[in-house]
């Protein structure tokens, strides 16, 4: 008979979890190194026991991690799966009902960003001796049914524990899918809460090491011998760089190809830093939110070769990006359903890395022409220096965000990560942030969450710390998105986790109150004002007398405030310099004119304006809205 250690279900998916290792090549690492848990009575005697359990007899083997709201349990895991190329994550344990349902938007970001990270909610009761229980969700039609089952179309993987042979199979399909370079996302395994402290005789082999590798499929010669047919054909070729460059490590390989092919690249959000920004092939950010340079490219491209790109709405424009009639798209991708996007004839499925290599390979002696060449570097001179007027100080007590980014992008380190996620500052950032180094750029733009941005960049530090790696951690935030999630700045001061936050204060929704005068609405709700009773409204002109800067300082962090006058650029300068040589967190709060914009990167949304308006601004609107829709193409290629 086998042997076998007597444990509860929780004690044995603790242990489980510490020993298995994501094995990518030469790396080898944890694939579940920590876990974070909030505990109520669905899981204090569950996965609560198993963790304190564990905390006494090893502390190295499930490291605990406390946080202040479960969502942005899941948010750090996926920040800190970025920083692991997905190879690891941290896994989340919440109690039944509100706790359990907190974790949803979390759920949808990870699988949204196609990031791992493994969802542990406790669940009511699989024997109904306690029925209903405290918290426990009740559908007369479906009494079965719980709070948990939201959870099946946001997630990767779904299961449910109702007997304790069951964690087997589960844990392992688990495992599976969170370790899926295709599948990879939200990985769930609800626990109902009895079922979490039954006893169980677990085989010891279930308890060892495994090792899971990551697929890295190569490309299939007939597939790539089409793509490197239409590729040399090309007389405008270009690259559209996602976020499988930076998961597969292919940056260097990508980098290679286009040096001695001399195609250019843009890149998606989830794609900044596979080419660093000063790199002549490098023409910036793709799409709604990319650069001019990108955009006048890519609109003339007769082939747009995609490279681990999910091809968003904004990294197509909403399909207005790509203007030449005669386009075709080579898509080089791990998933099959990002492939074969946009009825692509020509998809490749395969790794990033080992198909860039081969294509390497195959599209040797290749060069774009020098009219092109020259082209590129003309577009490329043109918006480097817009970029460079958009961060010139302009010595306005309230300077715009661009300008703000300028400073902080002089004052960080070339290896500093900036986190953002909603807002205006994503588009921004898309367009002005000059990336400097692969792992120096983690806007979350799939989901676009806001609340993401301190969570999230909680999550980054903790991938940085797992690797030895002190480089600094900057969190660009607004106060719209501050207020949706601010809390887990107490788990920065609790655990010494050091990040820079800037807060940029605008007094509303910057991002939104745009789009809301593009379409015709006029700011309304979009500022954060005295309510106005006698007009129904919160359009007036005062302000709130909130201060946010008091609000991080009852956090315990240090704060900077940047005063409003003619030389806060330069004071936002040396407060970012100030906080990278402190060993603190640190939050500056600066105060910002919204209606200052970025240049424009001739990038277009489709948001849907009213047909008909008794407001005049949307009639207008409409008819611009109309025109803009002319340029839409079905990307048929």
């Amino acid at each position: 008979m086998a042997a076998t250690k007597t444990m509860t279900v929780s004690q044995a998916l603790v242990e489980f979890l510490a020993h298995q290792w994501t094995v990518d090549g030469d790396i080898r690492e944890r694939t579940v190194p920590g876990m974070f848990g909030i505990f109520g009575h669905g899981n204090v005697a569950g996965i609560g026991q198993a963790l304190k359990q564990v905390n006494e007899l090893s502390p190295d083997l499930m490291p605990y991690y406390q946080a202040r709201n479960e969502q942005a349990m899941v948010h750090q895991s996926v920040g800190f799966a970025r920083m692991h190329r997905r190879r690891a994550t941290l896994a989340s344990a919440a109690s039944v009902g509100p706790g359990a349902a907190n974790m949803l938007t979390g759920a949808a970001l990870a699988t949204t960003n196609r990031l791992p990270a493994l969802l542990l909610p406790s669940d009511t009761f699989a024997t109904r001796v306690a029925d209903p229980v405290l918290q426990q969700l009740e559908q007369p039609w479906d009494i079965g049914l719980t709070v948990n089952d939201a959870f099946r179309p946001l997630s990767k993987f779904f299961d449910r524990v109702q007997r304790p042979e069951q964690l087997y199979s589960i844990a392992l399909a688990a495992m599976r899918v969170l370790t899926d370079p295709v599948e990879t996302g939200a990985v769930t395994i609800a626990l109902p809460e009895d079922v979490q402290a039954e006893r169980i005789d677990v085989p010891l082999e279930f308890l060892q090491d495994r090792e899971w590798h990551v697929r890295r499929p190569l490309p299939e010669s007939a597939a790539l011998a089409r793509a490197v047919a239409v590729i040399r054909d090309a007389k405008k070729p270009v690259i559209i760089a996602g976020g499988g460059v930076i998961y597969s490590g292919a940056e260097d390989v990508l980098r290679a190809l286009v040096e001695a092919t001399g195609i250019p690249v843009g890149t998606t959000q989830a794609g900044g830093g596979a080419l660093i920004w000063d790199h002549p092939q490098n023409l910036g950010g793709v799409g709604a939110t990319g650069t001019l340079a990108a955009n006048r490219i890519v609109a003339e491209a007769d082939v747009v070769i995609g490279i681990g790109t999910r091809y968003s709405d904004f990294t197509t424009a909403s399909r207005t990006a790509f203007q030449n009639p005669d386009v075709r798209f080579v898509n080089i991708n791990v998933a099959s359903f990002d492939a074969y996007k946009h009825g692509s004839q020509l998809p490749v499925i395969a790794d990033a890395r080992e198909a860039l290599a081969e294509l390497s390979i195959e599209l040797e002696g290749y060069e774009i022409s020098q009219e092109y060449a020259e082209r590129i570097s003309r577009e490329k001179a043109i918006w480097d220096a817009a970029v460079d007027k958009a961060f010139s100080p302009s010595g306005l007590a309230l300077p715009g965000q661009p300008e703000i980014i300028g400073a902080v992008q002089s004052a960080s380190a070339a290896e500093d990560v900036i986190v953002q996620a909603a807002g205006s500052l994503p588009g921004d950032l898309h367009k002005l942030w000059r990336v400097r180094d692969t792992l120096g750029y983690h806007v979350e733009y799939a989901f676009s969450c806001m609340g993401y941005e301190i969570a999230g960049g909680l999550g980054v530090k903790r991938g940085l710390n797992a690797d030895g790696d002190d480089r600094d951690v900057i969190v660009m935030v607004g106060d719209g998105s501050y207020l949706m999630l601010n809390s887990e700045l107490v788990t920065a001061v609790a655990e010494g986790l050091k990040i820079i936050v800037i807060l940029i204060q605008n007094h509303g929704y910057a991002s939104i109150g745009h789009l809301s005068e593009t379409v015709g609405s006029e700011r309304f709700g979009t500022w954060y004002r005295e309510y106005d009773g006698e007009a129904r409204n919160f359009q007036g002109e005062k302000t709130l007398p909130v201060d946010l800067a008091m609000n991080a300082r009852s956090y315990g962090l240090d704060v900077i405030e940047i005063e409003p006058s003619a030389s806060a650029i330069d004071d936002l300068r040396a407060a970012v310099a100030a906080a990278k040589a402190s060993s603190r967190s640190t939050f500056i709060h600066i105060n910002s004119d919204p209606l200052i914009y970025a240049p424009d990167g001739d990038g277009w949304w489709d948001v849907p304006v009213p047909e008909v308006s008794e407001i005049e601004s949307t009639r207008r609107a409409r008819e611009e809205y109309v025109e803009q829709q002319k340029a839409q193409r079905p990307l048929l290629g």
